[in-house]
């Protein structure tokens, strides 16, 4: 799961970055399209992060409590997991 935290990780940092440049363009009132594309690449950059810390999520944490004998943990996980689908759906 480390290879995608770190992938998440880089993605975020690019659009913290992106994020501080949006503001900047938006102080200095530039065209608002321009404006725009610059918020469209952020949510990329967000949505990317977001599926590979699900991608991540999936083949450890859940993976694990789906082999477990342990039908709380594994009713928890899949609510887990339905709640950010939602979540990030909207």
């Amino acid at each position: 799961m480390k290879d995608h935290k770190d992938k998440s990780l880089i993605a975020l940092k690019k659009a913290r970055g992106m994020l501080d440049k949006i503001i900047k363009m938006s102080e200095e009132k530039e065209y608002c399209i321009d404006i725009m594309q610059q918020n469209l690449a952020v949510i990329g950059l967000l949505r990317s992060a977001h599926e590979s810390l699900m991608e991540g999520h999936l083949k450890s944490c859940f993976k694990n409590a789906m082999q477990s004998k342990n039908e709380k943990l594994k009713k928890q996980m899949t609510e887990e997991i339905l709640k950010v689908t939602k979540l990030y759906n909207k």
